[in-house]
């Protein structure tokens, strides 16, 4: 127990003892002496504080405070050499000498010698303080008139000091340099060594001694940094504390494992915060948190952090996040960046997002299993398996690719959420990470947009608006990290004009809906040719109303045979070369030949439009076109009448047949001849009219799952259908993915137009800026463009030359250090 000083008010002499002549210095402080005595021995139940106080107070006023203050400082000085420090020493275990000097002590044999040292220290230090708050009550007067005017320290102050350097700073009798302040460091950080191996120590007897080493100075100014306990223990106690912990922290790395390191190390900061607060002094919190996280933490996080077995890799693969949680509040301690987490998290999203974009590529690629004899007769039966045809093998890696990668967008985001507290560095590290691996693999632009088309057809159908929502945000989640997102347009225009033509969408609120959250995410200019594509949709509506109109006002019968609907595109904004079969270079692409009845009414719209719009050119696509014929098939049970549903290439295949006698046929070369349909098309075609079982309204001879140039095709005299409407849909050409050489002339035309991109961006940055130098132009193209893709800067300096070539620039300057200047 640390007592305080006294500061008991005590009446002041009477007057008459004011005016008394000299004072006896020597018979005074004889009286005064004996009553230290007295009080020290704790004998002073029968003196008069009074009394001593007014013979204190006489001896100051009549000059006689410096002797006085020396007598005193003496008397302490001698009690504590001669009375106090005997009495510790006397108590003072030999083990305890022995153990300092390298002797073997047993645990309980080491606690119960340092407890009896402390004791002993706790019960004199007690005493002095409570005979010394006694004393300063007695000198009082002395301390507040010439302890003032002297500037010297109070008594009490004085006697504090001369315990520190007679009782815990004298050398012990024949130990050499060895004083009982050394000896009460060693003890009490054995306790403590104690305390954290599991031993029960006295807590509170620590306590009393760190207390004691709190209220003991170097200087008698008593300033808080020159507390014993600062400049003496609390070193000593820091350098055990790191050296404990450097060995504690390779003990614990050695055995390999990260989850018990992480709660070791937890649990370590916390016991050392609770041994400040109950066994040492809270002084010290803040500087063992920091020997912890120094040697403990710092000095290991790296190792524990990449260990193979048990490490953030094996955590973030088991979604171990109490585990992870631990690990970023290790982190958070000794590094604000967290760069080794973020670091290990970075490389696990890369690794396991190449492992995506690997099994992707490989499923796309895996050979489909070619189908046996067996297989082929078996076509009626295996025709009724669904009736819905499922996607291609390649659709299906790719709805895959993106579903994988939002699984495992979702589990880092959880991951971020509950174990790394959302920090904004680790979120910025996992975008990047993302964002690598994504545009890294070739075919992500692709993906994505081929995953917003299968979802577009069927995947929204029978969601909440809500679910279509979450559907939508996740895909745009993947949009944001794509570089080149003018790649997805493209792609993203060629899935969205099949779906719009061949009325293939779900909903159109969902479609106005994700135009309206891309340009949200990447602007206006990234939708705007998107948008045109809904409103010439509209607009062709609105056209073919107006030409039914017309043909009924003009009660042409042989137009009226047959009803048009036209879809009128503007030829810029839609993906034309990807909607139709390509012409190779420098060859016009063939036109189909429509029979004569659908010809009239062909040229009748093409009429009727450019009447409305002169100056313009209509070029029909017949390979994106629908029709619904009425087709009479005399085996037909009951009804003989159908209605087909197929596209316009079928239509006029079919339509070949409606003169051919009973029995005639139509080879392959001569539909070709007669249609000037595409090979590609033609064969697609012939193969859903010919060779799909629930719809072979043709014969084909010889029969195959394939159609070749030498076949024949026969009308089916005998098919039936226990369907009224019929839908004819045509076999997909190969994969939906894009192959090579598809890819290639993909990547050919995005090219162009990025060169387009470039130019514009250049001149409209020199018109505004006038002169540039070379790198400053260089940037600022960069920085425009860099919404829509990564511009290459090989290629800015090519469109920079062109430019100059072309007198849209000039150079100015030196070859050194280029600029160029705007010609208007």
């Amino acid at each position: 127990m640390h007592l305080g000083r006294g500061r008991g008010k005590i009446k002041p002499p009477r007057r008459a003892i004011l005016n008394g002549g000299e004072v006896d210095f020597d018979r005074e402080w004889n009286s005064l002496s004996t009553s230290l005595t007295n009080i020290h021995t704790k004998n002073a139940s029968s003196l008069s504080f009074e009394e001593l106080y007014r013979n204190a107070y006489k001896l100051v006023l009549k000059k006689k405070g410096e002797p006085l203050y020396n007598k005193v400082k003496e008397f302490e000085q001698h009690w504590l050499a001669h009375e106090v420090r005997p009495q510790i020493l006397e108590d003072l275990p030999p083990s305890l000498l022995a153990a300092y000097n390298g002797a073997q002590l047993t645990v309980n044999e080491k606690r119960v010698a340092g407890e009896k040292l402390l004791r002993s220290l706790k019960s004199a230090w007690e005493d002095h303080n409570l005979c010394m708050n006694m004393t300063t009550d007695v000198l009082m007067y002395m301390d507040r008139v010439y302890c003032s005017d002297n500037r010297k320290p109070s008594i009490f102050t004085a006697s504090m000091g001369q315990f520190r350097d007679y009782v815990l700073r004298a050398p012990l009798p024949d130990q050499g340099s060895l004083t009982l302040a050394s000896l009460l460091y060693k003890v009490i950080l054995d306790q403590i060594q104690m305390d954290r191996d599991g031993d029960i120590v006295n807590t509170a007897l620590l306590r009393s001694c760190a207390y004691m080493l709190e209220g003991l100075y170097e200087t008698e100014e008593e300033q808080e940094q020159n507390k014993l306990y600062i400049t003496s223990f609390e070193p000593e106690f820091l350098a055990a504390s790191a050296e404990y912990y450097r060995s504690e922290g390779s003990s614990m790395m050695a055995k390999g494992d990260a989850s018990n390191f992480c709660r070791q190390a937890l649990q370590a900061a916390v016991n050392e915060q609770d041994r400040c607060r109950s066994t040492l002094s809270a002084l010290t919190t803040p500087k063992i948190r920091a020997v912890v996280e120094n040697e403990l933490v710092k000095k290991n996080l790296a190792e524990m952090i990449s260990q193979e077995s048990t490490g953030v890799r094996h955590m973030l693969d088991n979604d171990r996040l109490p585990d992870l949680e631990m690990v970023y509040e290790l982190s958070s301690w000794v590094d604000p960046r967290k760069d080794e987490l973020k670091k290990a998290v970075q490389k696990r999203i890369v690794e396991q997002g190449e492992d995506i974009n690997s099994t992707a590529m490989n499923a796309s690629s895996a050979p489909s299993a070619k189908p046996t004899k067996a297989d082929a007769d078996k076509d009626d039966e295996t025709a009724k398996a669904a009736p819905e045809r499922p996607i291609n093998q390649q659709t299906t890696a790719a709805i895959k690719w993106v579903d994988d990668v939002l699984q495992l967008k979702d589990k880092y985001d959880h991951v971020l959420e509950k174990a790394f507290k959302s920090d904004q560095g680790l979120q910025t590290g996992s975008t990047r990470s993302f964002s690598d691996f994504i545009n890294g693999f070739e075919r992500s632009s692709e993906y994505l947009s081929l995953f917003f088309d299968e979802n577009m057809k069927k995947g929204i159908k029978g969601k909440t608006e809500t679910e279509v929502d979450m559907l939508l945000d996740k895909g745009i989640t993947l949009l944001r990290y794509i570089s080149d997102k003018d790649m997805f347009e493209r792609y993203y225009k060629k899935h969205l004009s099949r779906r719009l033509l061949m009325k293939k969408s779900i909903s159109m609120d969902a479609e106005r809906q994700m135009i309206s959250k891309m340009k949200m995410e990447v602007g206006n200019t990234f939708t705007q040719r998107i948008e045109a594509m809904f409103r010439d949709m509209s607009v062709s509506e609105d056209l073919t109303a107006a030409y039914k109109k017309r043909m009924r006002d003009l009660g042409d019968i042989e137009l009226r045979k047959a009803e048009l609907d036209v879809n009128v595109l503007t030829a810029t904004m839609w993906p034309l070369e990807a909607m139709g079969p390509s012409a190779r270079d420098g060859e016009k692409k063939p036109t189909c030949i429509f029979p004569p009845e659908i010809d009239r009414i062909r040229q009748s719209f093409e009429k009727f439009y450019l009447d409305k719009h002169s100056g313009r050119q209509l070029t029909w696509q017949g390979n994106m076109g629908t029709a619904d014929l009425r087709a009479y098939f005399s085996e037909m049970k009951g009804k003989k009448m159908r209605e087909l549903n197929v596209s316009t290439y079928c239509m006029v295949i079919l339509l070949l047949f409606n003169d051919l006698p009973p029995g005639n046929h139509l080879s392959y070369e001569e539909i070709q001849a007669r249609t000037n349909i595409p090979d590609n098309e033609l064969m697609r075609n012939l193969q859903s009219l010919a060779v799909a079982p629930k719809t072979r309204i043709l014969v084909k001879e010889p029969m195959s799952k394939d159609v070749k140039k030498d076949d024949k095709f026969y009308s089916n005299e005998k098919f039936t259908s226990q369907f009224q409407r019929i839908k004819v849909g045509v076999v997909a050409s190969g994969n939906k993915v894009e192959n090579v050489d598809e890819r290639q002339q993909t990547e050919k035309r995005v090219d162009e137009e990025r060169g387009h991109a470039i130019e514009a961006a250049i001149v409209r940055t020199m018109k505004q800026r006038k002169e540039l130098k070379h790198q400053q132009l260089i940037t600022e193209v960069i920085q425009q463009l860099s919404a829509r893709f990564s511009p290459d800067v090989n290629l800015l300096k090519k469109k920079i030359e062109s430019l100059i070539e072309r007198e849209y620039l000039e150079r100015i300057g030196d070859i050194d250090r280029p600029a160029y200047r705007y010609m208007a």
